[in-house]
């Protein structure tokens, strides 16, 4: 089973950063269901300095370089990626898509309706590269922008309906498409470091929401369990585990 991670600044995370797409990558390496990898064009993260995902400073140094692969991009949302993911999709071939965009669209660039066009793209262009490819896609947490702008948390919203909307349309036996849940503790004073991006508290909260989304919709692993900050999967080759996944392991939505 191959999964890719896309998204914004959210997923792709700053130098010195854990990033979500790591609690993943630790949850995925203790499960037993098979091996598994993590796969995507692009492994940095963004660095202030230079304005560009130029960094490899993850907070652990033994987060392994193929599981740090990703799609994920600072100031990008599915404006940028709707046309990308064809290219990459084809490329690494994934099975699942772990999707966390829509925030940079609606505070920069498009207004709910167009940012849901764009969704719509996007899923058209991953299937074209795989008929039978996978998608969890998380709703917009609103940031702190939304707490004293009135348009734009009504924009979040709206797309958030959108969204559920899509998923429901749009999803099909062969490519089904989950909406996780964004995590109802969620909280922009603890599990943000400023009131966007996510603090080591909300990494785990937005690695469990796709995780749980997987488990409960496919019965695809199991129940998310936090591993300690730093601490590295026990498994001799953490990016990978001993019996397959496959098709079979996945209930039908």
């Amino acid at each position: 089973m191959r999964f890719l991670f896309v998204g914004d600044s959210m997923t792709i995370g700053r130098a010195g950063d854990f990033t979500w797409r790591y609690r993943m990558w630790q949850h995925l390496s203790r499960l037993s269901d098979g091996p598994y990898e993590i796969v995507g064009p692009r492994t940095g993260l963004y660095d202030h300095a230079t304005t560009a995902a130029t960094s490899d400073a993850y907070a652990d140094p033994a987060f392994p370089p193929p599981a740090r692969r990703h799609l994920a991009g600072w100031g990008e949302g599915w404006l940028h990626m709707a046309p990308a993911i064809r290219e990459a999709a084809t490329a690494a071939r994934p099975d699942i898509l772990l999707v966390s965009l829509g925030l940079i669209d609606l505070g920069f660039y498009t207004n709910s309706t167009q940012t849901i066009a764009n969704t719509h793209h996007f899923i058209a262009e991953a299937r074209a590269a795989n008929p039978h490819i996978r998608l969890v896609l998380l709703p917009v947490i609103p940031n702190i922008r939304a707490t004293t702008d009135a348009p734009f948390a009504a924009e979040c919203a709206r797309f958030n309906e959108l969204l559920a909307k899509t998923t429901a349309d749009l999803s099909t036996p062969a490519s089904p498409i989950l909406l996780a849940s964004v995590p109802p503790s969620y909280t922009l004073t603890t599990d943000t470091y400023d009131g966007t991006h996510p603090s080591p508290a909300g990494e785990h909260k937005l690695a469990a929401a796709f995780a749980d989304a997987m488990h409960q919709a496919w019965g695809l692993g199991g129940p998310y369990q936090p591993a300690p900050t730093g601490a590295s999967p026990s498994r001799t080759a953490p990016h990978r585990r001993q019996h397959p996944i496959t098709a079979r392991d996945i209930k039908p939505t």
